[in-house]
């Protein structure tokens, strides 16, 4: 399926629509050269599959571009920007992703983080949970967007495990070297 870079050099991301009443998340956020992010679990901008939906939800398959020459993890994270809470609500957030890992296979956010490459490190996400949590918008709430974000970062990060994942994003904006996105949308 089909995926980018989720902006383009004048940031026009594709995930901006009237239909969903959320701010754009990544407009008050650093520009960086683009990632291509694909999935073979869904297309860019298309409904997600009943599969990553819900609290049972399993995390898609998703594969980027090698990041910029220096690339030394990868941090993954998904991202609600219409929940009703006034901050979004995040997913999943995972980093320290080795530098030769560019694909996480369906399934690989599963609570028991066994499908996650040695070394990567999974935040609790805002259900409480470090596993990946499928999108579930309130009912009657209208669509909600669900940004896969994939960060190529110069380092392994020194972020604790405790962590929120609104501090991996806060940390991610000052050393990521690139970025890229694919998204998807649901309503319940």
């Amino acid at each position: 399926m089909t995926g980018h870079s989720g902006t383009d050099r004048h940031h026009n991301p594709t995930y901006i629509d009237d239909r969903f009443p959320g701010a754009d998340p990544y407009a008050p956020l650093t520009d960086l050269p683009p990632l291509t992010v694909t999935s073979s679990s869904f297309s860019d901008g298309d409904r997600l599959p009943a599969e990553q939906c819900g609290p049972d939800g399993v995390s898609p398959q998703l594969s980027w571009e090698a990041g910029p020459e220096g690339t030394e993890s990868y941090a993954v994270t998904c991202y609600d920007p219409d929940a009703p809470t006034g901050s979004g609500y995040w997913h999943w957030a995972v980093f320290n992703i080795p530098a030769d890992v560019t694909e996480l296979p369906v399934g690989a956010g599963d609570n028991d983080l066994v499908g996650l490459p040695e070394g990567a490190v999974a935040l609790k996400g805002d259900n409480g949970s470090r596993g990946y949590y499928g999108a579930n918008p309130p009912k009657g709430h209208g669509p909600h967007r669900y940004i896969y974000t994939v960060h190529a970062v110069p380092e392994r990060l020194d972020v604790s495990d405790r962590a929120r994942p609104a501090i991996l994003g806060f940390t991610l904006n000052f050393t990521a070297t690139a970025r890229g996105m694919i998204w998807g949308w649901t309503e319940n």
